[in-house]
């Protein structure tokens, strides 16, 4: 199988592309600066125009374009560029493929569907969407999806993802780095829940989404077991050897820096998965999944 990723270089991408080729596919990608320096094939995008080279026998598109959502300070132009990095890179796509071997899209989404911040509340795929930033920011994100499975008549599949575990990327080495020269700390009370997910189970549930044609659905990409901040911060620094030897980091502080975004880091967010999950969790408790990566 053929298979067009587009946020390739991404935490997910990365690995999803890792993950394809190792199990026979062809994997294309699209990016503003082409250097084709590894095993995927790149092609070139930008806001304008989309190489047509890059749809040639793709069967089926992962849509996981998008700027980081806690990179930048929330101006409204800021959320603009959110937004439209996720939205309008489909309808560029969209408007470009002219081709006829398309079956799917694999859609990138997030558990910020739900709200930034739902306190004790436990989400599943069939709870209603927020009504803040992020979940107007999902909400826009799915419908261009279906948008575009609606006109090229393809089985659809989108994945919320939750907060994705890598050794080397995304949350974790940011939480590890200072319980590693004890001076790691839990965030606001610390009681905020955490929907967190090993990148090997993350990467099977798109994989298992690609090639089984019988998934159509939404997926939460959690694991079963979601904790506190606490709790968090606490398993990481038992795995490292380490001690929380600080009280916790002040609500107002992290708001005073952080402004709106700052409900990323002290939003609580309990979800779960409710559908029948494609892959069975090799990581389904937080222990694990940090004695895997840190171990």
């Amino acid at each position: 199988m053929k298979v067009l990723i587009t946020g390739g270089s991404g935490l997910i991408g990365k690995a999803l592309s890792k993950k394809l080729l190792s199990e026979g596919h062809e994997v294309n990608i699209l990016t503003r600066n082409v250097k084709n320096s590894s095993s995927v094939k790149e092609f070139h995008w930008d806001k304008t125009s989309v190489d047509p080279k890059a749809f040639e026998g793709v069967e089926t598109i992962v849509h996981l374009a998008g700027a980081g959502i806690a990179d930048k300070h929330w101006t409204n132009q800021r959320k603009k560029e959110i937004i439209d990095s996720r939205v309008d890179t489909l309808k560029l796509i969209q408007e470009n493929y002219k081709g006829d071997s398309l079956k799917a899209i694999i859609g990138g989404s997030a558990i910020g569907f739900y709200g930034g911040d739902t306190g004790d509340i436990e989400n599943n795929e069939d709870s209603e969407a927020g009504e803040d930033f992020m979940a107007d920011c999902c909400e826009k994100w799915e419908k261009a999806e279906d948008d575009f499975a609606k006109k090229f008549e393809l089985r659809v599949v989108k994945i919320r993802t939750g907060v994705v575990l890598d050794k080397n990327d995304g949350a974790l080495p940011k939480i590890i780095n200072p319980i590693k020269y004890y001076a790691g700390a839990a965030f606001g009370s610390g009681k905020q829940w955490m929907s967190w997910i090993h990148i090997d189970d993350m990467v099977e549930i798109f994989f298992q989404s690609i090639i089984n044609p019988n998934i159509e659905t939404i997926i939460n990409g959690v694991a079963p077991y979601p904790v506190t901040n606490q709790e968090f911060t606490k398993t990481a620094a038992q795995v490292l050897g380490k001690k929380i030897l600080l009280p916790n980091i002040p609500s107002f502080i992290l708001k005073m820096i952080l402004g709106e975004m700052s409900v990323v880091i002290l939003g609580s967010s309990k979800v779960i998965n409710k559908q029948i999950s494609p892959i069975k969790f090799k990581f389904e408790t937080l222990d694990k999944a940090l004695q895997n990566l840190l171990g």
